[in-house]
């Protein structure tokens, strides 16, 4: 491999000058990484398009001394190709160097490159779409092994390497029991935008919504950048679903067919699995899930419903009730249920399409569950809000089926509290204030009346109701609704 040193020398690398959103833990811990004095090998986890490329090249910039991004469904050969010319594209000797054909000797090239530099400033190694460039039976992952245990960790260096497919981080590389066991220093599991880091994205793009209509947005594509960055000013939100979502060339009209295979391997059992919890609003176990998609028994139901959960697109709760120890699975992407609650069958396309749509039923019983959605990802906020940031709890639902002679009951969020309190929160999504009926006022007595006598629970229950437009109080909401939240506080940091 000596050929190698002989025709490397220094490059310059031009400063990154985009402006990063939000990401201030995950900026954190990128930065500490650079000031610690040993070598650090950082994974970043994270579902397609939901900005860890950016963030990287955004935080490490002009640290950056080789990236490589994997090639999708290429063979070994063609990964170990695309490695060497990224090396060969920052030499820029005009000269022919001979391609590996393994990844050990491909690492050993790397090293090679590395070894012109003094690295007295800490540099960076970018490893982008781990599980695309490991091929199976490739050897990518020993070579990695060898390239870490041997070289960079003795280095003044920062190793990272990014993936998609969260599952297959976490088994391959994170949990790893080969050469790369426990090296892995650093972790950051990248999240969708929240509400409030998407405000500040799209009025960075000149784009100023009510907090409403925002929500309204963030419910049909959800917070993942590559979707936001579609969404243009002098557009209304129900303009910009229509061209986004209906037009025949809109980016999110097939983005489904797409999503799930380029992260999953036998991706039709995750399809089956997110297709049966859009139709169930109160969740499903396991054990029914496999009954409604007629997945066989085993660890790949298991496998899918895990992969699924850590890549973010389905989230499990627990029911408040500690006699039922199953936990409940809930679909928790936007686009997905989006897209299969609207796009998918194609009766409505084109100019008009979600303008149209949004005066339905099937409209109202969508938006009611996506903002439950939008509230049970933002718990933190919730927290806060309600003065209780500092105070330990936990967060549950609660679901009893109804009988001949009592109507069920269903709690869209608990959050019970150690100082002896239980908000039982009833979330509601209109284009308006909200405006309690006397039934509706009844409905809530009882749903309480039936929580206290099912689980028996001697903590105080405090009505809370979160709504997106404010609570219109009148004489049945009074001494009923206790604290009141509107949409504004799901904004706050």
């Amino acid at each position: 491999m000596s050929v190698y040193l002989t025709i490397f020398r220094r490059i310059e690398f031009p400063q990154m000058k985009k402006t990063l959103i939000g990401r201030k833990e995950e900026q954190r811990i990128l930065h500490k990484a650079l000031e610690t004095a040993e070598a650090e090998m950082v994974a970043v986890i994270g579902r397609r398009r939901v900005g860890k490329t950016f963030l990287i090249n955004e935080v490490f910039g002009d640290r950056i001394l080789f990236d490589v991004t994997g090639i999708q469904n290429a063979p070994r050969q063609e990964q170990i190709r695309n490695f060497v010319y990224q090396i060969t594209k920052k030499i820029n000797t005009g000269l022919t160097i001979p391609i590996p054909t393994n990844w050990l000797d491909a690492f050993t090239m790397l090293i090679s490159y590395l070894e012109q530099f003094e690295l007295k400033e800490k540099k960076v190694v970018f490893l982008d779409e781990l599980s695309w460039l490991a091929t199976p039976n490739s050897g990518f992952l020993r070579a990695l092994g060898f390239f870490w245990n041997s070289w960079a960790v003795k280095k003044n260096i920062v190793v990272v390497i990014c993936g998609s497919a969260a599952s297959w981080m976490i088994k391959k590389v994170v949990n790893d029991r080969g050469g790369l066991h426990n090296r892995i220093t650093k972790r950051i599991f990248l999240q969708p935008f929240t509400l409030a880091e998407t405000e500040e994205y799209l009025n960075s793009r000149n784009f100023n919504l009510p907090r409403v209509a925002l929500a309204e947005l963030y419910m049909a594509i959800g917070g993942i950048p590559h979707y936001l960055k579609e969404v243009e000013a002098g557009e209304s939100v129900v303009q910009n679903i229509d061209r986004i979502c209906f037009s025949p060339h809109g980016l999110l009209k097939d983005e489904f067919s797409r999503l799930y295979p380029s992260l999953f391997a036998h991706s039709e059992r995750h399809e089956s699995i997110i297709r049966a919890l859009a139709n169930r609003r109160n969740g499903l176990t396991r054990q029914q899930i496999i009954e409604t998609t007629k997945l066989p028994e085993g660890g790949n139901s298991s496998s899918a419903l895990e992969e699924l959960e850590q890549s973010g697109f389905i989230s499990s709760y627990f029911s408040f009730d500690k006699k039922k120890k199953e936990k409940l699975y809930r679909l928790t992407d936007e686009y997905s249920l989006f897209y299969l609650q609207f796009v998918e069958d194609k009766t409505h396309e084109g100019v008009g399409a979600w303008q149209h749509l949004s005066q339905t039923q099937t409209y109202k019983t969508w938006s009611g569950y996506a903002f439950e959605n939008i509230c049970l990802k933002h718990i933190p906020q919730i927290k806060k809000a309600l003065g209780i940031a500092g105070v330990y709890s936990k967060s549950s639902v609660f679901y009893k089926k109804g009988t001949e002679t009592e109507k069920g009951i269903q709690i869209d969020l608990l959050i019970d509290r150690n100082d002896r309190v239980i908000n039982i929160v009833e979330i509601k999504f209109h284009d308006r204030a909200f405006s309690l009926t006397a039934d509706y006022a009844q409905s809530l007595r009882e749903k309480i009346r039936i929580f206290k006598e099912v689980t028996q629970t001697n903590k105080y229950l405090m009505l809370t109701m979160i709504t997106s437009s404010g609570l219109k109080h009148n004489s049945h909401s009074l001494g009923l609704i206790e604290k009141v939240m509107t949409i504004d506080e799901l904004f706050n940091d």
